[in-house]
């Protein structure tokens, strides 16, 4: 069947978002900043690179394994290189265009690139540091040697020229730049050696470049010392280095100088005036490839007139240039990460299988029909729980609808062809496809094709708001009639990042909710003009307002003499209305605790404005990426108050500019369950930070001269420990997904 050819013959319908809606929120204007001044409120962007300090700080610390303390590097450099491809671009462009307002963090643009390059400097040194004084040699001692070409015995050098010419030297493409040789285009992310040569007797530089091949592994393994010589590597880079001359024969070397590019990614669209999202996507994707330059990094020698021939070819200013003291791009480190070494990483967990759902063969649809299903991943199995809700619901014969929405969902993802599947039994299937998940759009193109082709009802979301909710509906044909049953979660569809995020998954099928989720997908999917829901908070039509009307609810109580706590946990906080509200009722002697991984924009413990607010960020072997938010509501027991999890921030742009859900939890096991969660989060002394006034972080540990207190990811991990099938699952679990059908494209 054709790309062309839907499955009974006629041609195939693109899907298209769906249109603009008068319930939608305005067009896009600066967000009021409420009252708040320097005073109360943080620059972003800075509370962002705090963020990344505290990542940096796991490489440094000698309490993190030694290869994780490599992946942590390689964490930190693309954290920064996202940073840079989505936020400087936006600032360049307001000073360019002479944008001069200042926001209520007090720093107009231009101020605020010169706070952003001062924070990036020191830490860019940082980073070399731990490199090159703790990394290497500590690798070394336990036998992972990172060497230079001077550090190789006769015979390494030997292999390591014959790796050149046999695996390395075919691949490269030197590219010179004259008058019959335009200037080559510089690929986002690419590492290139730039090289300075003359013909003999020609006083004239010419510049050639030669793309380190990314396809190759960064780090080339000389074996010539045998099998006790431990792991022996020498950069990619180095060996090129050392042979240039041979890609140049009878050229004179002058100099060389290594450098990497990074692009623009936050590219503008029109999506009000795109005949199909689809092909303005596909577009975007084109045009990224060769949006402007942002950042020009190079090692600690540079030549500078090469320097300076790269600035006016790529169009950037000295304050875009950033030199690198030790490695050019440390996601090279992500190789050395993966070694086979168990004794430098942290100990092996496998993701448990929930009790609650008893043996992979039981009914999962009684399991949630007798009570909510809360399970928290990656401790609790996404596998057990969520995918086999789908596969389940994709084999059941009286399941006679499914509808999904999918952000990300990774290149192998299961869900697609449970998906395909269940169109193909006959099964009403519904998938609203994000475009727009910035970096995903490619995959995400491709599984919206894919599923379409199959009989799939593809919706690609509405206009001017990303889908970003995480759920299912599923609706099953049971003795007393139609069924719905739910999954509502704070993580993507995504089997890798589901061992590797905190999430959370509620499985229920609680009228209450379902009936609204029902009124979602139609809102997604057709044209509905719903503005209540009775349950659950939706983005953008409930969710903001709701959460402010929680907020002063918890005042009122406060000044009544009730019980009155909130207990926010989220990825940021930015959202100035919400801050404000916060600050309120922080002067109205209301306890509030903030666990807040990323930025966060609110200003703690301010005399007679936020006293009673504490900020903490969590950072450790996992990303901690669930929001769960809590509200004493009157009562003495915190277990008794009201929670909620969902998908959402608090941010303007979540609440506002996109479609997020957050739903209530009623479940009183599930309530106590998430009450433990933030308890122990709050108590953590291994890996929490505390928040200054200034925005500043300082690390919790444990009392002077006590023993270290394990994480909060270690102390879940071991309560939720149990005995289980080697390799983490049952036999019959296992047995299940082997024999389960393949598309044709391997998904």
């Amino acid at each position: 069947m054709s790309a062309t050819e839907s499955r009974d013959g006629f041609p195939a319908r693109k899907p298209k978002a769906r249109e603009s809606r008068p319930d939608l929120p305005p067009p896009p204007e600066p967000d009021p900043s409420h009252g708040l001044t320097p005073r109360g409120y943080l620059n972003r962007e800075l509370s962002w690179l705090e963020f990344n300090r505290r990542v940096l700080h796991e490489a440094a610390d000698p309490r993190t394994p030694l290869l994780e303390r490599a992946r942590f590097l390689a964490i930190f450099a693309s954290n920064l290189d996202e940073f840079v491809m989505k936020r400087l671009n936006l600032l360049k462009r307001q000073v360019e265009a002479e944008v001069v307002r200042r926001g209520p963090d007090g720093m107009n643009p231009r101020e605020q690139l010169a706070a952003i390059r001062a924070a990036i400097l020191p830490m860019l040194e940082e980073q070399a540091r731990i490199y090159t004084a703790q990394l290497v040699p500590g690798l070394a001692e336990k036998g992972v040697h990172l060497l230079s070409w001077e550090q190789l015995t006769p015979e390494e050098k030997a292999e390591a020229a014959t790796v050149l010419r046999q695996r390395v030297f075919p691949v490269l493409t030197p590219l010179s730049v004259d008058p019959g040789h335009p200037f080559p285009f510089l690929s986002n992310l690419s590492t290139s050696l730039g090289v300075s040569l003359r013909r003999p007797g020609d006083p004239e530089n010419l510049f050639a470049r030669i793309k380190v091949p990314s396809n190759l592994p960064p780090f080339v393994r000389l074996e010539a010392g045998g099998p006790g010589a431990g792991y022996r590597f020498l950069p990619l880079l180095d060996l090129i280095r050392r042979f240039v001359q041979d890609l140049f024969p009878g050229m004179e070397i002058q100099t060389q100088m290594a450098f990497r590019v990074t692009r623009n990614a936050d590219v503008e669209r029109d999506e009000a005036d795109a005949d199909d999202l689809l092909d303005l996507i596909e577009q975007e994707l084109r045009q990224r490839r060769f949006e402007r330059a942002v950042r020009l990094e190079h090692g600690p020698d540079p030549v500078g007139w090469m320097q300076r021939f790269l600035m006016e070819e790529l169009g950037l200013a000295e304050d875009d240039v950033y030199v690198m003291p030790a490695l050019l791009d440390y996601g090279a480190l992500r190789t050395i990460a993966d070694l086979p070494l168990p004794d430098l990483r942290y100990p092996r967990w496998t993701p448990q299988p929930p009790k609650v759902l008893g043996d992979e063969e039981a009914d999962i649809f009684a399991a949630i029909r007798r009570r909510d299903i809360l399970v928290h991943h990656p401790y609790e199995s996404f596998e057990h729980s969520v995918e086999r809700f789908v596969m389940a619901a994709a084999g059941d014969k009286q399941v006679e609808a499914i509808k999904i929405t999918l952000y990300r969902t990774g290149d192998d993802s299961p869900f697609i062809p449970a998906l395909i599947r269940a169109a193909e039994a006959g099964k009403q299937v519904v998938a609203i496809i994000e475009l727009k998940a910035r970096f995903d759009e490619q995959r995400n193109i491709h599984v919206a094709q894919m599923l379409e082709e199959a009989g799939v009802h593809v919706v690609y979301g509405i206009v001017g708001l990303k889908t970003h909710t995480k759920t299912t509906l599923v609706v099953r044909n049971e003795a007393d009639g139609l069924r719905c049953y739910a999954h509502i979660g704070t993580g993507n569809y995504h089997v890798a990042t589901a061992r590797l995020y905190t999430d959370l998954s509620l499985l229920t099928c609680r009228p209450e909710l379902t009936d609204d989720l029902v009124e979602l997908f139609h809102y997604l999917t057709g044209v509905s003009l719903k503005k209540e829901y009775r349950s659950l908070l939706v983005a953008p039509v409930n969710m903001r307002e709701r959460f402010l009307q929680l907020i002063d609810r918890e005042i009122e109580n406060r000044k009544a003499g009730r019980p009155a706590r909130i207990v926010a946990k989220m990825n940021q906080l930015e959202d100035r209305k919400v801050i404000a509200e916060l600050y309120r009722a922080s002067q109205a002697g209301v306890p509030i605790d903030l666990v807040v991984r990323g930025f966060c924009c609110l200003r703690p413990g301010v005399p007679g404005l936020s006293e009673t607010i504490r900020v903490s960020s969590v950072i450790g072997r996992f990303l901690e990426h669930s929001r769960i938010f809590h509200f004493a509501a009157g009562q003495e027991k915190p277990a008794d108050g009201e929670f909620f999890l969902g998908s959402a921030d608090w941010m303007y742009r979540n609440m506002r500019h996109r479609v997020e859900l957050v739903t209530p939890v009623r479940d009183p096991a599930a309530r106590a369950r998430l009450w433990e969660i933030l308890d122990i989060t709050l108590k953590d002394r291994r890996c929490a930070w505390d928040m200054s006034a200034d925005g500043g972080y300082q690390q919790r540990t444990t009392p002077a001269g006590g023993p270290d207190a394990p994480g909060t990811h270690a102390v879940l991990m071991e309560q939720t420990r149990r005995p289980v099938a080697a390799g983490g699952r049952s036999e019959s679990w296992s047995r299940r997904k082997r024999g389960r059908a393949r598309t044709p494209s391997g998904s």
